[in-house]
Parts: structure tokens; sequence; C-alpha cells
């Protein structure tokens, strides 16, 4: 092929694949087959790197990052980032709506309704249809330049069809993380004994700040854009640009009305004030923008805001109540968490207690004190949190909540390292809540699978001395259990059943059972393949390590420290003695249905119906093949179920891996089912 052949093929495939692209993550739809999609994209790397001087900054096979930066270059932004000002009740937006009739002197106007998505502002910049920088907003005047973390974010075109754009425009949007998306981060970390995520929005603004922009696109960021700006824009309203940005293929939201009178923006905001919360991010209000750009010119801007434009902040679902006091909770990982004890309230619908106060650095920032009257509200949390304290209403004589420099469970001194903002309590073995969390981590299903235990009953079996370790479970007799409140002799029968069948769980299951700190299942699958032994685990030094796929320096360092310490190996030992599976048994590494899949990396994900997704992982280990947790450039298939999650399906086709079904994967390897 020439190499005018060559240019030629990669902007038709380019512009095919973007197609693709825009139909599957805008619209929700697909022409074509994973396998015919992944045909094309595989068609165009193969060009660019014949051809790698025809590779462009704007090519699909860009997404995936891999781009290291030390430091964000400060960039000024060509037109200013201006906030808007605020009001909370109709009665401001009707002064709003007052001063703009005055100061276009009663000349015909409309407005614009969006609604205000509680994300990370953005301002891209594109030139001749190519995105050439990405910015946070900064101060307003100056921001970062965060190009190479900005290109991993699916829904934002890297280039645009520049005979319908401006030579060079820049559009403003809001960065965010999905609800799905953050809820999915925060079961990973919980499951690998991390201190949780706050919230989407500060989850989503950190993000965009990582070095590494490979780790940027594997938190699936998103974005809506809201605005165009420019010199010369070939729009008269704000409505046609927007028009104008969903036919370049930018997302925009659809929840956008214009507007004619203030009664039509009260319906408005009337229409969302509820429906809102079924949207994939949060939203706190409204922005109501004067629709013709000349009339936006006409009325200016203040130094931080401009005339033409505010926000209708929606009241959030909060209360007033009385701090009654501070508890601290203890979880299996030792992490201190500080949770506000309220007078009742009633609080969207339901009475709220309990209020998450985080940290220290929360309990300071808010300087909370008992008996202060505190606001408290709903957000994306499981329980609500404390916002803001009225000192208005604060007795003379009150003192500072002092965060406790003493577990307050077993009184050992917290520990926090440094650049962490949660206290640990370091008595592992000592520390009762850590204790039962282990146990219940221990019995969960994907671990021992041990149903017939609940907290309750582990509860009472620690506080009787009965269990203090998972050891614990295996000698536990008829008589030990009978005697526990509401247990009868069929529930007796079925919880010692219940731990004996856990002997037959794999080596896999019991070294994630085991609860080593940041050893999740995934990463349990991986070391009990690799290594094979529990006593190969143990002699493995930190390069052994970090030599496994996908095992970084932080795992191997947690993984030597548990095989280092004589309490733990004691633990170990009471549970091979028990009868537990340490090693992968001869059946699991020789007894092969065949080498079908020898050398073969595969990733099972969704919902399936002719097996569950462990059966597939054990018919795919049984044919020789190895199960991976996560896609990566060493997958060779995704087998992919119902509903599942986009993250996979995005890393197999941004890296070419084959996307099979169920059906094709019986096809396969001829199962009989």
């Amino acid at each position: 092929m020439t190499q005018e052949e060559a240019k030629n093929k990669i902007g038709s495939l380019t512009a095919e694949i973007n197609r693709h692209n825009h139909l599957y993550y805008m619209e929700n739809k697909s022409e074509i087959s994973d396998f015919e999609f992944d045909r094309l994209m595989k068609e165009l790397q193969d060009l660019e790197a014949e051809f790698p001087d025809l590779a462009t900054p704007d090519s699909p096979t860009q997404r995936v990052g891999g781009t290291i930066t030390k430091e964000f270059e400060t960039v000024t932004h060509a037109f200013p980032m201006l906030s808007l000002g605020n009001t909370y009740n109709p009665e401001e937006l009707e002064e709003f709506d007052k001063r703009v009739a005055k100061q276009l002197e009663d000349e015909p106007y409309t407005y614009f309704c969006e609604l205000k998505f509680d994300g990370v502002a953005i301002s891209l910049t594109y030139e001749n249809g190519v995105l050439t920088r990405a910015a946070t907003r900064g101060d307003g005047t100056r921001g970062d330049d965060i190009t190479a973390n900005a290109k991993t974010i699916r829904t934002l075109p890297l280039s645009v069809d520049k005979s319908k754009a401006p030579a060079r425009f820049e559009v403003r949007g809001e960065v965010y993380m999905s609800r799905e998306v953050f809820n999915r981060i925060n079961r990973e970390k919980e499951e690998n004994g991390e201190a949780l995520l706050a919230n989407p929005r500060n989850t989503a603004s950190g993000t965009l700040k990582m070095q590494d922009s490979s780790i940027v696109a594997k938190r699936h960021l998103d974005c809506y854009i809201y605005s165009m700006v420019g010199d010369d824009l070939p729009v008269e309203t704000h409505e046609e640009a927007i028009k104008l940005l969903e036919e370049l293929n930018f997302k925009v939201s659809p929840t956008y009305r214009k507007c004619g009178s203030l009664k039509e923006i009260e319906k408005y905001i009337s229409d969302w004030e509820e429906e809102r919360h079924n949207l994939p991010l949060d939203t706190d209000g409204i922005v109501i923008k004067v629709n013709s750009l000349a009339q936006q010119r006409e009325l200016g801007s203040t130094a931080k805001s401009p005339r033409w434009a505010i926000a209708y902040k929606y009241q959030a679902e909060g209360a007033q109540t009385t701090l009654k006091e501070v508890t601290y909770q203890v979880g299996r990982t030792g992490a201190v968490t500080p949770v506000a004890n309220l007078e009742p309230v009633l609080l969207a619908g339901t009475t709220v207690k309990r209020a998450s106060l985080y940290n220290a650095n929360e309990i300071e920032r808010l300087d909370l004190r008992i008996g202060d009257t505190v606001s408290v509200e709903k957000g994306g949390e499981i329980i609500p949190k404390v916002t803001a304290v009225d000192p208005t209403k604060r007795e003379a004589n009150s003192q500072p909540v002092n965060y406790p420099d003493k577990c307050p469970e077993c009184e050992t001194p917290l520990v926090r390292k440094e650049g962490e903002a949660v206290h640990y309590c370091p008595n592992t073995k000592g520390c009762p809540p850590q204790i039962k969390g282990r146990i219940e981590h221990f019995i969960q299903r994907r671990a021992m699978d041990i149903n017939s235990i609940g907290s309750r009953t582990i509860a009472m079996l620690y506080e009787k001395g009965l269990v203090k370790s998972p050891a614990d479970l295996y000698s536990l007799s008829y008589d030990d259990v009978y005697e526990l409140e509401g247990f009868k002799d069929q529930s007796t029968k079925n919880l010692l059943e219940g731990i004996e069948a856990s002997k037959a769980q794999p080596f896999r299951n019991v070294l994630f059972a085991l609860g080593i700190r940041y050893v999740g299942r995934t990463v349990a699958e991986k070391l009990a393949a690799h290594f094979k032994t529990l006593e190969n685990l143990k002699q493995a030094s930190y390069e052994d390590l970090v030599g496994v796929h996908e095992i970084g320096e932080r795992i191997a360092e947690s993984v030597m420290e548990f095989f280092t310490d004589e309490e733990w190996l004691e633990e170990v030992q009471r549970l091979q003695e028990a009868g537990l599976r340490f090693e992968e048994e001869e059946e699991e590494q020789q007894e092969q249905a065949s080498d079908s899949l020898a050398g073969k990396t595969l990733v099972v994900s969704g919902v399936f119906t002719a097996f569950s997704r462990d059966e597939l992982k054990d018919i795919i280990r049984k044919h020789g093949g190895k199960v991976a947790g996560s896609v990566s450039g060493k997958t060779d298939y995704l087998v992919a179920g119902e509903n599942m999650g986009p993250s996979k399906l995005d890393k197999a086709r941004s890296l070419n891996v084959n996307i099979i079904s169920e059906k094709d994967f019986i096809e396969l390897l001829d199962l009989t089912i």
C-alpha cells in the first residue's frame, strides 16, 4: 500500500470508527457486531503501526491514555470562565428578570434553561476541527492544562467536522463521574481494605489531576457540554450554539428548554425538582441564560459574574437539629470513622438520627461542639452528612470536639499515615470490631461462603469467647452452637455443616478470605494462579510479587508484611490443620478437559443464562485457560454477558480484545449444556 492509499484508508477507518463510537456512547445503539468493530480497530492500529507518520492525535486508538504528566502547565483562558450569581427563591429570580429588561430597554428577549450539574468545569479548545487543549477552570482566568487526561473521556470528540465548525472555538462543559462508576470504585476499595471516596464530584476533580492518563482512562469520566465561546461564531443564539454542538457530536444533556417568560422558567424548575434525582449524576439547580448572544454582549459582566445568566439553586434536602454526641466506628481494616449522633429530625421523608463526619479534618473544619445546632443534608452518601454549624445558637461554654488519640474500642493509640485523612487502630489482632469484621469478611460468599452464619451469630460467638479468629470457627462443637440464643437442633446442624462444607473452597477463595490488606478477590486469584501453593507465596520475594501481572508495590509490601507476622502465620497454620485448601489441587492443576484455551487469558463479566460466572471461570481453567479480573493488553477474550458495565467493553474495544457472547463461548469449546 502506498503512503497516499494508507492516508485515505486511515481517514475512512477513523471516520467509520468514530461514527460507531458515537452511536454506542451517545445514542446507545450498535449497527455492527463487536467482532466487526474490533476488526476495524485492528486494521487502523496495524496501518498506524506501518505508517507512524500518519497517526494523528485525534485517532480513536489514542483513547486509552498512557501519558505521564509530572506537572500541569498553567494556561490562560482566551475567554474568562466566570462564576454565576446564585438565587434560592422566585423573588430574586424576578429581580434578575427586571434587571435584564431594564438594561435591554424592553427589547424582546427569551431565556434558555439548563440543569446545573455537580461536576468539574472544563474548557476545550478546537483548532481546525481538532482538540488542541483542555484546561481546568482554575481561578477563572488561568487553569491547568489537562489535555492528556481529557482525551481519555470517551464522549469528548477528539476532532469535529471542520466544515461545520469555526476555525477556532472553545466549548465549556462539566466533567463528572456517574454514581454507578463511583459506587463500583468504592466497592472495590472496600474489598481491598482502602478508605472510601467521599463523593463523585471530588473524585472526578482528583481524577482529572492524576499524573498517569492511563489510570484516568480506567475511571471512566464523562462530560456534558453546555456552551460554545469564540470570536465570530456562526450562531446568533445560545440555542443555536447548543444545536451546533449536538451536530458536531458533543454530548449535550437533553434536559434543556427555551423559555419565553418567568412563568415558563418556574415550570421548568418545578418539572426538574424531583426528576433530576433520576439522572446519572448530581445536580443542584438550574442555569438561566439570556438566549441571544448579542444581548449577552450588551448586558456584559461584572468582574466575577455575567449579568445575562443566573443559577437558581434548589433547596438542599436538609434540616437543622442538635448534635448530641460524636461516636467513632472502627472498621475491619482499623479505619476509625466519626459519626454525629443527632436529635432525631425528619429529612426527605425519613427520620435521621446519625450523620457522617468523615474524618478529623472535617470535625476541625466545622469547629464542631457538642450541643451545636448543625445543618444536615442528604447527598449521594449512604447516610446523611453534617454540612455546617450555626454558631449563633452555640452555648458560650461549649468545648470543641477533640478527635480521640486512642481507639474507642480497645484504647490502642491511633496512627495516621502521612498524606492520609483517616486515623487507624493498629491493634489488628485485639480490637473487637476488627476481629468481628475480619470474621464477617472470611465467611462471605466470595470467600469461604459460609451462609449459615451471619453478623449477629458472629457477635454472639465472639461475646461468649468461642470465636476470636476465623480459625476458631473450625473448632466449634454442637454444644457450643446449640447454647446460642435462637439456635435449635436443625439450625445448629446447618451452621456446622456450612463450616465443614467451606473446607472444599479452592485456594484462591481461602487466600481472599484471609483478609490481607489490598488483596481483593481478583488479586487473590492472580496470586493463587501464579504461585500455586501458600508455601510458594510465603517464600516469594518482593521482585517475585511485583513480577505478577497487575500486582503493584503496595500489594507486594502488604503480602510480605502479612507473611512475616508470627501471629498471622500461626492463624494460617491452624486453618491448614483444620483442612482448608492452601494449594491448587491436582485436579485444578492437571485434570483438564482439553487444552483448547492453553495460553489464553479470558475475562468474564455480566449475567449469563446457561452458567454462572464462577462456573464459566472453572470451565475456562479446565480447558487450559487463565481467568483475569480486568481487561488488559494480555486479554485474549472478553466473555460478555447481559447487564455488564460499559467499562470492560470500552477497554476491550480500545485494546482490540475479542469480545464473545456466552453462545460463542459454548461453540468455541463445543460444550454440552
